[in-house]
């Protein structure tokens, strides 16, 4: 009975957490404030993703839309060159040899930044879509709150069923144990959160704290850049973007297990942190179902409380039992190939974490 009630104790909180942010999670502002934007995108092999990318990038007012390509071997680079012969807003760049000590995405976000002349850096992931006005509503954001770093969470874009059913999950453990509104008030590190599909930075402030050097070995670097911008004491928020941004993260299965075995275990700064977020869905979430209906009822209701708020399909919700044994699998596959030595890949790269 006491550890029935320890369970419910905790399936309550995340259930009001899950209910404070679907009422209070910080909303991407409606006013506009024009700015010299850089939109600055990392690519490798994204050649089916840039064209819709670029099309929503050049319908806002960023001043330039430049394009790493990181040793890409599809047409990638053929595509860019496409764009900037129509608009000459757009650049390409090539990207230099991976430097020792650094991970893929943050060298390219660093060319990127370095090759660009805006106020304010926008980087986007290449499957990433802009409404025509996100840029000019991120910088009334910033301006509005004092901020010289945002990261709008997007809303997700699912088209397989496995993409229906699994993708939700993502927004279920972030918004179901990260209280969104006390990022408002609260300055500290570790409630540093970002989407690394769209960040913006004030570029002033992104070259004195480093930029992409801060996080130059991290696989998770979003996140980590957030925190890290906290730590140096300015201000950093993750927004409701949703009506600014969309993206497909991943394309079927496969795509989803590839993507997130490459985040999960290094998204943990520490093995115990990471042991005890396995044991709470092993144990809160799943096992649940065997122990108490009290208890499996609370997790429903927390993930259909963040379905409705973020209209995700009552699928992923009648599937969370399925999803959760996924979620297991996947943090034990991660950490496993970070222990041995094998590391985690991703785009024809291999990327070694400490385990």
């Amino acid at each position: 009975m006491i550890a029935e009630s320890l369970l419910l104790a905790l399936g309550c909180f995340f259930l009001a957490i899950a209910v404070a942010n679907s009422l209070f999670f910080p909303r991407l502002t409606r006013r506009s404030e024009q700015a010299a934007v850089s939109i600055l995108i990392p690519a490798r092999n994204e050649e089916a993703n840039l064209p819709r990318c670029l099309i929503s990038a050049l319908a806002t007012s960023a001043r330039e839309v430049i394009v790493c390509d990181d040793h890409s071997s599809d047409a990638t680079a053929s595509v860019v060159r496409a764009f900037s012969a129509i608009d000459p807003r757009v650049r390409l760049i090539h990207g230099k040899a991976l430097p020792e000590g650094w991970m893929g995405k943050p060298f390219a976000c660093k060319q990127l930044s370095d090759a660009s002349s805006g106020a304010w850096l926008l980087f986007l992931d290449a499957d990433t879509h802009l409404q025509p006005d996100t840029p000019a509503r991120m910088v009334a954001e910033c301006m509005r709150r004092n901020l010289t770093f945002l990261s709008c969470w997007p809303k997700l874009e699912m088209h397989s069923l496995a993409e229906r059913i699994l993708m939700p999950t993502l927004n279920f453990v972030v918004f179901s144990i990260f209280p969104g509104p006390l990022s408002l008030f609260a300055g500290s590190p570790s409630l540093g959160l970002a989407h690394g599909a769209c960040i913006m930075a004030r570029r002033d402030t992104y070259f004195r704290l480093g930029g992409h050097d801060l996080v130059r070995n991290e696989i998770f670097e979003d996140t980590r850049l957030a925190q890290l911008w906290r730590k140096s004491g300015e201000r950093g928020l993750c927004v409701d973007g949703s009506s600014a941004v969309r993206v497909r993260m991943y394309d079927g299965f496969q795509g989803i297990w590839l993507g997130f075995q490459k985040n999960f275990y290094p998204a943990f700064r520490h093995g115990i942190s990471f042991v005890v977020f396995l044991a709470l869905h092993a144990g809160l979430f799943l096992a649940l179902f065997c122990l108490s209906w009290k208890l499996a009822a609370l997790v429903l209701l927390t993930r259909l409380v963040l379905a409705i708020r973020f209209s995700h399909p009552m699928l992923s919700v009648v599937a969370h039992p399925v999803t959760e044994v996924l979620l297991v699998a996947l943090g034990i596959a991660s950490w496993w190939r970070c222990a041995t030595g094998r590391g985690v890949s991703w785009k024809g790269r291999v990327y070694k974490a400490t385990a």
